[in-house]
């Protein structure tokens, strides 16, 4: 199976508020996107791929009440919190967070989880609480993985490695990954490699060789679960991602890097397109 993913972080936030959202106005902007994307990829039907889009809290419902029927998308959300509501148990005390139970209620059928930016977000305060035990991001997001799975919802973990770790990736990689997914359904998620060393402006990309490298020991740790290409799927690597016959589709974020950058609908049907050839 293929998978694409498309990660919307704070992309709704408007230019003059500093974003990136020139496409809809903040209340539509979910429901935009959904309707303006869903019935251009009913044509890959037949191809056996799956479309997620893990959009910030706030645009689920419009995301979801924009599904058509037999719609291909998945709409999810951007990580969920380590605890939830159970029948007999918590009712809801959970102020601030976001719990799966509630993301599947309001229509999500995924979550992404383990992204960098999270990681580093969880990194830091474990920093300021004087905690330098490196495996305990992972340990959170281990029950983060859990509890999304209990309410229903398919994973994308995250993993990768940064500059500083890149001349241990195997155990930076292998810590992610058997902490990460200790006692989880593995049937429900799929891996995202990030290259983090990579990631930003004037970096240079992976290679398909250093891709394949990492998808292969990805299946090898986990047992041949699936893996996607996280550095960025775009319209310039689509085909080179597409080669590669150990990773199974990628994750997209912004579709537009210069000029009037931002994502935009048209261009990730076309970044589709390229990768699926069709």
């Amino acid at each position: 199976m293929k998978h694409i993913f498309l990660n919307l972080k704070r992309f709704d936030v408007p230019k003059e508020y500093g974003g990136v959202n020139s496409i809809a106005p903040v209340k539509d902007w979910g429901a935009y996107i959904v309707s303006n994307t869903q019935e251009a990829l009913k044509k890959y039907a037949d191809d056996n791929v799956e479309f997620a889009m893990y959009f910030p809290e706030a645009h689920v419902l419009g995301a979801a009440g924009a599904l058509c029927e037999d719609s291909p998308v998945q709409v999810g959300c951007q990580s969920v919190y380590r605890e939830d509501t159970a029948v007999g148990g918590n009712f809801g005390a959970f102020t601030t967070n976001r719990t799966a139970n509630s993301m599947k209620a309001a229509g999500c059928t995924s979550t992404i989880i383990g992204h960098c930016e999270e990681r580093r977000d969880k990194a830091g305060v474990l920093a300021e609480a004087g905690v330098t035990d490196t495996a305990a991001v992972n340990r959170l997001l281990n029950k983060e993985i859990k509890a999304a799975v209990a309410a229903g919802l398919s994973v994308l973990y995250c993993i990768g490695e940064s500059a500083e770790e890149q001349e241990r990736w195997q155990d930076v990689l292998r810590e992610q990954l058997e902490t990460g997914l200790e006692g989880v359904d593995r049937s429900k998620v799929t891996i995202a490699y990030e290259p983090i060393w990579a990631i930003g402006p004037g970096k240079i990309p992976p290679d398909a060789a250093y891709i394949t490298k990492i998808g292969t020991f990805v299946k090898e740790v986990t047992g041949g679960m699936d893996v996607v290409y996280g550095g960025g799927l775009k319209v310039d690597n689509a085909e080179m991602l597409a080669s590669i016959p150990v990773m199974d589709g990628g994750l997209i974020a912004l579709t537009r890097f210069s000029g009037d950058i931002g994502f935009y609908p048209e261009e990730y049907l076309e970044i589709i397109k390229t990768y699926m050839k069709k």
